[in-house]
């Protein structure tokens, strides 16, 4: 797709060059200059391209500033006089209406010229005119926005004549192209949103068929000023990213951190939706910094889905006592722990209680117990006894202990699965961090590029 872009020409102008004709104008004693009797002639000649011999081309030197004036000079064969005879007079002006003048075009216009014309232009004894007129044009140029807002445009601008082939009209610049590109840069240094690189040009020739027009082509390199695009886009996004990735730091079994990143997901769409006015709509291709917005969205929905993996391992696997499989403590507790440097902690050695022969209680149900009594002589004997009340107590501290067991068997495996879940948030995070900081690079880096063009 070819987007217009408007272009307001200065310092333009047209110049003809032709040998003088037999006679030339003459001039009568006390008038100061031609006589409007001896141009009356060459009006009538106005349909009638300025040259004695029609197989001689009509020379036309163009030269312009951008954002100033399109100057056209050309020679006039007919309008020559000698200054002695006309009172040192070398210079006059004329209604353009009354003369030929080249129909130069630019040939990407694309939109009608309402740009108002010069009503008169400036002649040289020696038949050179220039006609200077100030003209906007509206041009179609093929826009390369891939890098934007650090993106640089090469927009041409072809003059040639419209009818008249190379065999009548030939075009010559009238200025070197350095002092164009200069003159330009003076007027645009510090207008508008872009900045005007350097104007460069070439001649040649555009063939139509068997025709052969002669033209003059201009190219216009300028570069876009990013800073706009930069406050309003780029800073509140990375802003908005910055949070995100400080989001992690939040611990998951105690705050709701996925509240907190949906949160984010909104107001960054919301941010999205408001900057969208600021992208450019017609050009070829998305560009990178679309791209890196639609990246940076989906990665906060990555974080907001890897909250939720994390969540659901630290809490509800845990809180129905499964195992962790051995695959994953091989890959999670072992490889990737010492990928990131994660270190776990040490577990703090805990009582258990043992089974004791001689005690009352053990896993198993309560034997019938034995009570120790002292006969008449001080020995100490046992004798077999079956109190219901010391058979109880055996019940519930068996209960009590297999309670205890399983406490300390679920609390094991919770740390372990809270192990689990912190190194996959460190590691995801880690990721995370990675690919917010390559692309943050690759803004830089373009940026950085940019600066130095």
């Amino acid at each position: 797709m070819r987007s217009l872009y408007g272009f307001l020409l200065t310092a333009g102008f047209f110049l003809l060059t032709v040998a003088p004709a037999e006679g030339g104008l003459t001039c009568k004693e006390g008038h100061s200059g031609p006589t409007y009797e001896s141009m009356q002639t060459v009006f009538d000649r106005k349909p009638f391209r300025p040259s004695v011999n029609l197989s001689n081309p009509t020379v036309t030197n163009i030269s312009f500033t951008l954002y100033a004036v399109l100057g056209v000079y050309w020679h006039h064969e007919f309008l020559m006089w000698d200054p002695e005879e006309c009172d040192g007079v070398t210079k006059i002006s004329l209604p353009v209406k009354d003369l030929w003048t080249p129909d130069i075009i630019v040939y990407e216009f694309v939109d009608d010229d309402v740009s108002q014309n010069c009503p008169y232009v400036y002649i040289n004894h020696t038949g050179h005119i220039r006609y200077d007129r100030m003209l906007r044009i509206v041009s179609a140029c093929n826009l390369e926005i891939f890098t934007f807002p650090f993106d640089i445009q090469n927009c041409s601008l072809t003059f040639g004549s419209y009818m008249h082939t190379i065999k009548d009209v030939r075009v010559f610049p009238a200025l070197s192209f350095e002092e164009i590109s200069g003159n330009s840069k003076r007027y645009l240094q510090a207008s508008g949103e872009w900045e005007l690189v350097v104007i460069q040009g070439d001649a040649g020739i555009l063939k139509f068929g068997i025709d052969e027009w002669d033209v003059i082509t201009f190219w216009v390199v300028i570069k876009r000023r990013p800073m706009l695009y930069v406050v309003n886009l780029l800073i509140p996004s990375s802003f908005l990213m910055i949070i995100d990735i400080l989001s992690f730091y939040l611990p998951p079994h105690s705050v709701d951190r996925a509240s907190f990143k949906m949160t984010l997901i909104l107001g960054y769409t919301v941010f999205l939706l408001i900057m969208n006015d600021l992208l450019p709509s017609t050009a070829n291709g998305t560009p990178i910094i679309g791209i890196y917005f639609s990246v940076c969205l989906a990665l906060m929905v990555i974080s907001l889905v890897e909250t939720v993996v994390i969540t659901n391992v630290l809490h509800h696997n845990s809180m129905k006592f499964r195992d962790v499989p051995r695959w994953v403590r091989v890959l999670v507790l072992g490889y990737i722990a010492r990928l990131i440097c994660y270190a776990q902690p040490e577990d703090e050695p805990k009582d258990t209680p043992k089974s004791d022969s001689t005690g009352p209680c053990v896993t198993q149900p309560c034997a019938p117990a034995q009570t120790p009594t002292i006969n008449g002589h001080g020995v100490l004997t046992t004798l077999p006894s079956d109190i219901p009340e010391l058979k109880q107590i055996c019940q519930d501290l068996s209960l009590m202990r297999s309670h205890l067991t399983s406490l300390q068997k679920g609390s094991e495996m919770q740390d372990q699965w809270c192990h689990v879940g912190y190194i996959m948030d460190f590691l995801l995070f880690r990721i995370y961090l990675l690919l917010i900081t390559l692309y943050a690079m690759v803004i830089i880096c373009m940026w950085c590029i940019w600066f130095t063009q």
